[in-house]
């Protein structure tokens, strides 16, 4: 019944449990890749809100998504004492090979130690830079922005919305305080509703340890925009769609193990093809076989 079967779940390690469940999406996913295609996994953090209780903080886990397939490669606890960068090795040491791999992540993991760890583990990095690191974003602001030409431009419409993206990217192999930097990037997005007239305009930068032969503007504008596939297909999904934050669930293990569950539910549907999660969800649940089958496909890597 279900109380034998919540017994069985809270009895595991979720530890254990998040390195079994991502090893066998990374296997899945890079059966996936087509060849030659570089792997980019975005990392990035959420607290699991419902799980506050009046004596203990809420949870938080640090995730890899892949950007390809957004599929969950893996996953571990942020201990209350401690923070996301300390755990951003853990993390990655969950992949086996990353060898060639770009990773993207927020100006919180724009840090020296991580981008050292990536360069002995033959990765990549993009980070973005904000004022966390302010010797380092004042070094990005004051390139001469203004001589280098747009290397990518881009305009789309979402959420009422009008968006223009310019991506500029310059090679700073020497003078750039942080290790293995190969390129400084410049992102100004000019925004505006479709009904109105004023644009809003947002400059932000990054930092890349990739060559400009290795990842020219429109592939790194590509790569920066795709990491809020972490937010967007994941996080969002895991509250809205899956009711994370609303969830009973707030002691021990419980919320670890549960997130852990839903990662991999999402990750299955994604690697079926599955664009919306929501209309997977009512499809399989129509028809028990059809989860059966979609384990059998997700598994043979078809």
């Amino acid at each position: 019944d279900l109380v034998t079967i919540w017994r069985v779940l809270t009895a595991v390690d979720p530890a254990a449990l998040d390195q079994v469940l991502g090893s066998w999406v990374t296997a899945r996913v890079a059966a996936r890749r087509a060849p030659g295609r570089r792997p980019v996994l975005a990392v990035d953090g959420k607290t699991l809100r419902g799980a506050r209780t009046g004596a203990t903080a809420a949870p938080h886990l640090l995730a890899c998504l892949d950007h390809g397939t957004s599929a969950v490669c893996a996953q571990i606890a942020v201990d209350g004492k401690t923070n996301e960068i300390t755990m951003f090795a853990g993390l990655l040491d969950q992949i086996p090979d990353l060898d060639g791999t770009v990773i993207t992540a927020d100006a919180l993991h724009a840090q020296r130690e991580h981008a050292t760890y990536l360069h002995k583990r033959g990765a990549h990095y993009i980070f973005t830079v904000k004022g966390n690191q302010p010797g380092l974003h004042r070094q990005l602001r004051a390139l001469p922005w203004k001589d280098i030409p747009a290397g990518h431009s881009q305009t789309g419409r979402a959420h009422g919305r009008i968006e223009k993206r310019t991506v500029r990217a310059v090679t700073v192999t020497a003078g750039l305080a942080f290790p293995h930097a190969a390129q400084a990037i410049q992102i100004i997005r000019r925004t505006r509703r479709i009904n109105g007239s004023k644009w809003r305009t947002e400059t932000s930068y990054a930092i890349t340890s990739l060559p400009s032969a290795q990842a020219r503007p429109a592939q790194l504008a590509e790569w920066i925009r795709g990491h809020w596939k972490i937010e967007n297909q994941l996080h969002w999904v895991r509250d809205v769609t899956l009711g994370e934050d609303l969830s009973q669930v707030r002691t021990g293990t419980g919320p670890h193990i549960m997130a852990a569950i839903r990662n991999l539910v999402i990750s299955i549907l994604r690697l079926a093809g599955h664009t919306s999660i929501a209309r997977a969800l009512r499809h399989t649940a129509r028809n028990p076989e059809r989860a059966f089958r979609l384990l059998t496909a997700t598994g043979n890597g078809k």
